[in-house]
């Protein structure tokens, strides 16, 4: 994904833990396949998404609104997560 300037998420790098530490997507990566994994972990981070104090406006906008961006924030996390329990 091509963007100008600073990433919106440049300052969360806590994202990724908070993500790795919902209940539900650490339930899944130890007892499901990759693909049910994957599915708690996208709701896992639409929760996160969403719990975002309100200063932080202008990254939910992108990820409610720019589906590129999304997309990539989707599988970067993800990727960061999951694969850490499987190497």
């Amino acid at each position: 994904m091509d963007r100008c300037g600073p990433s919106p998420i440049a300052h969360h790098q806590e994202i990724p833990e908070w993500v790795e530490a919902d209940g539900a997507y650490q339930n899944a990566k130890k007892t499901s396949d990759k693909q049910n994994a994957r599915i708690e972990h996208d709701k896992a981070l639409v929760r996160v998404m969403t719990s975002l104090p309100k200063d932080d406006t202008e990254l939910f906008k992108q990820f409610s609104d720019n589906e590129p961006f999304r997309t990539w924030l989707t599988e970067l996390i993800f990727n960061l997560t999951y694969e850490k329990d499987s190497a």
